[in-house]
């Protein structure tokens, strides 16, 4: 794998599921964690997308935000599966200090900008985002609330 990087103010989900009891494969699992995602941005009013060939999730250049910011990565998706089983999860960026992120290739990638929620002007709880995030993860996942 490639160098990522994990602090405060990030909300980090961890993915425990058995992909066979789920019926679920690989790809039709990772979409559904990456559309979670991309519908709590939008709660936040922030549009963002999938890059095709590239794990996470960006802003859109349809996001309300300076154009520096477009195509800005906001979450990583670091997943294994092993035996159906999948394993690590997710990091979105809620209020963080990005700084640690100019000293590597976020996820392989040279000069690839990272942002938070605050950056982009929105200052909301990161329990508050987690509890939409998580919801998100249910109705797409098809999970009972914990």
């Amino acid at each position: 794998g490639e160098i990522t990087y994990h602090g405060p103010g990030q909300i980090v989900i961890y993915l425990l599921l058995d992909l066979r009891r789920k019926k679920l494969f690989v790809k039709e699992f990772v979409r559904s964690i990456e559309e979670a995602v991309i519908q709590t941005l939008r709660a936040y009013k922030v549009i963002a997308e999938r890059k095709p060939g590239a794990p996470g999730i960006y802003l859109s250049n349809q996001s309300e935000v300076e154009e520096s910011l477009w195509g800005a990565k906001i979450a990583a998706l670091g997943l294994k599966i092993t035996k159906q089983c999948s394993y690590h999860g997710l990091a979105l960026n809620i209020d963080m200090d990005l700084s640690p992120f100019d000293a590597i290739h976020p996820c392989g990638y040279e000069g690839l900008r990272t942002v938070d929620l605050k950056s982009l002007g929105i200052c909301e709880n990161i329990d508050t985002v987690a509890g939409t995030l998580l919801n998100h993860l249910q109705q797409q996942l098809q999970l009972e609330p914990v």
